[in-house]
């Protein structure tokens, strides 16, 4: 397998993955990739050879050792690296679909605006994809774990195993090559990929939660805006103000109106008036 190829095409869905992504794409290969084919494939090379057992008959240790390991564990490693690499193409090609949908459209329509502002940005359906690669990732390693539990019995290797089945004669011992060593690589593969499902599972509470702020963030600004032009509009409306309360020093400042200006004339008239009528009555006081 040329992981040099493998590396390559999973380093372009790095630039459009969150942190815990680039943090989850780091692990995959220093920590599984890097050891697997570093140290693993030297110490499963050749299993089936370093497998013994305390006999001479013909296929009995062929049958034994398919009895125990019915796949290898490199093999399986194998597989799931691929398996578990495979969703995270779906981005890629989601986002080459969008390209090429710009690139049409701006063929059609040179003269207009873009279709999206960054092809490679988690909105709309690209968010979605995303979420259900990291949702498609986590259930493969999930259920490659469980394979290699029930296989395996808890991923222990023992030293020794008993075989009794044709052609073996009786009950046979056979003898695992580097017990010691297998079992501890087995365990690190093992804990690197519970690590790279917790990462899958902190990234998708990430998306969701982040999705459910920008909602909400969304709302209140749409809120926000409607109580804004809502009070406009009370401040425009001409019989809102009627009744209001005018301060007496304002009163002084302005201007007299018609109505004033006519009652006090009308007083002043009244009063002169009222004067004369005084003046030319006679004085019944006297008499």
């Amino acid at each position: 397998m040329d992981w040099k190829t493998f590396q390559a095409l999973l380093s372009g869905v790095n630039k459009y993955s969150t942190a815990f992504g680039r943090v989850w794409l780091s692990v995959v290969f220093v920590f599984r990739v890097m050891v697997y084919v570093v140290a693993a494939e030297r110490v499963w090379g050749d299993e089936q050879k370093d497998f013994d057992c305390n006999t001479k008959q013909p296929g009995c240790a062929n049958v034994c050792y398919d009895h125990f390991f019915p796949i290898s564990h490199i093999r399986l490693w194998a597989l799931q690296l691929i398996f578990i690499s495979c969703p995270s193409f779906m981005v890629v090609m989601h986002v080459a679909y969008r390209d090429d949908r710009e690139r049409k459209y701006k063929m059609k329509h040179p003269d207009s605006d873009k279709l999206y502002t960054n092809t490679g940005k988690k909105h709309g359906g690209l968010w979605w994809t995303y979420l259900v690669s990291l949702f498609v990732k986590t259930g493969i390693e999930v259920a490659f774990l469980y394979i290699l539990h029930h296989i395996y019995d808890s991923f222990y290797l023992p030293r020794l195993v008993k075989c009794s089945g044709a052609p073996c004669p009786n009950l046979v011992d056979c003898y695992i090559g580097h017990p010691t060593e297998k079992k501890v690589f087995t365990y690190f593969m093992v804990g690197a990929s519970g690590l790279c499902i917790v990462l899958n599972i902190c990234e998708i509470i990430y998306l969701i939660s982040k999705r459910i702020a920008r909602i909400g963030n969304k709302f209140k600004r749409r809120h926000r805006s409607t109580a804004v032009r809502q009070e406009d509009y009370n401040s425009k409306e001409p019989f809102n103000n009627i009744r209001l309360a005018v301060p007496s020093r304002d009163r002084k400042d302005r201007p007299p109106s018609f109505k004033s200006a006519f009652k006090s004339s009308h007083g002043i008239s009244s009063l002169i008036m009222e004067e004369k009528i005084r003046a030319s009555a006679p004085n019944l006081s006297s008499s």
